[in-house]
């Protein structure tokens, strides 16, 4: 992949990203309530057809909420979609979540349907996290369409004024990044007290757009900006958070399936542990009768206990041409597990 002029700047960074090694006992839900969207990005990571297309109801949700409460443990739930304000029961799963102990998060592209700020209080609402691919309405709405900049700051704005502790999510990809140093300044402005910097997935829409600008960005690319901007992002005081993706040399490599808790739900029942996994029926888990059953055969989990030179398995057999090789055919650097994080606080 060829590069392209990178446009970072030279300010030094009074911090430096550290790795969040995985916990003994951490816990994550990520619950897509819906698969549905009003909007149709191009780098979605939503496959209806192995996700579905239904809506959960209320009931369910409450019900499939219990499923995963874990007494003790402290327990990160993500509410997504497609779009879940879309869901006009949202108010009352988030406060039915708060309820069952969880710390909740809910991710949305910005447009908060059915007054979800009216609805729900900062007290009920852990944070509320908004995606933005690009500084303006030129970068990030040819990437998730027209007008979305202008909503979603909009609404940035006002669940700063009424208090809500508002994160932004910005999908890196060619046609991005070259603008990711631009954000602190935005986010600066827009008071934003956390931001997500992640890398493309290629799953959904952008496992089938070959060839299109909104793809993957070469290893020298990812080095050479996102852990600069962070820095840049963090000495203006906002708290980063990024994906490490390649591990250096001499680090061990960890598959969060062996070593922590993620489930990653979806509508049909499917509940997966691996986010790389999500395209193909391979998934860990199903929701029957609500219950959760751990299914046999060959499932993602069957191939967490690998271990091999390139580092995360999933990786070599689902997104193979991320990796590179010397002559001998050794990878040229290992691939971490994607839920594998750096952070650095402002």
């Amino acid at each position: 992949m060829k590069n392209k002029e990178l446009h970072v700047s030279p300010k030094k960074a009074k911090s430096q990203a550290r790795t969040v090694a995985f916990r003994s006992g951490e816990r994550n839900v990520f619950f897509h309530i819906l698969t549905g969207c009003n909007l149709a990005c191009k780098h979605c990571y939503i496959n209806r057809e192995q996700h579905g297309t239904g809506q959960l109801g209320i009931d369910e949700i409450e019900e499939w909420l219990k499923i995963f409460v874990a007494p003790g443990k402290k327990t990160n739930l993500i509410i997504l979609g497609g779009e879940p304000t879309l869901h006009p029961d949202l108010s009352r799963a988030i406060r039915s979540a708060k309820k069952l102990g969880y710390d909740v998060t809910v991710d949305s592209n910005g447009y908060l349907f059915h007054d979800l700020l009216e609805k729900v209080t900062p007290s009920e609402l852990d944070f509320l996290s908004f995606s933005l691919d690009g500084p303006d309405p030129q970068v990030n709405d040819d990437i998730r369409g027209e007008g979305v900049f202008d909503t979603c700051v909009a609404n940035i704005k006002k669940a700063v004024k009424n208090g809500f502790n508002v994160s932004v999510i910005y999908t890196v990809s060619r046609k991005n990044i070259n603008h990711l140093h631009r954000m602190t300044e935005l986010l600066t402005e827009l008071e934003v007290n956390k931001f997500f910097i992640q890398v493309l997935g290629l799953r959904g829409n952008s496992a089938i757009s070959e060839g299109e600008e909104v793809s993957q960005v070469a290893r020298e690319e990812w080095l050479a900006v996102v852990p600069r901007v962070a820095e840049e992002a963090a000495a203006a005081g906002i708290h980063v958070t990024f994906p490490k993706v390649f591990l250096e040399e001499g680090e061990v490599f960890e598959c969060a399936g062996n070593v922590a808790e993620n489930y990653f739900i979806f509508p049909n029942g499917r509940v997966y542990k691996c986010p790389l996994c999500e395209d193909h029926p391979i998934h860990s888990y199903e929701i029957c009768d609500n219950r959760l059953t751990a299914l046999n055969g060959l499932t993602e989990s069957s191939f967490f206990q690998l271990e091999i030179a390139e580092g995360c398995v999933m990786n070599k057999l689902l997104q193979p041409d991320t990796i590179e090789y010397d002559d001998d055919h050794n990878p040229v650097y290992r691939i971490s597990c994607c839920l594998l994080k750096q952070e650095i606080k402002g």
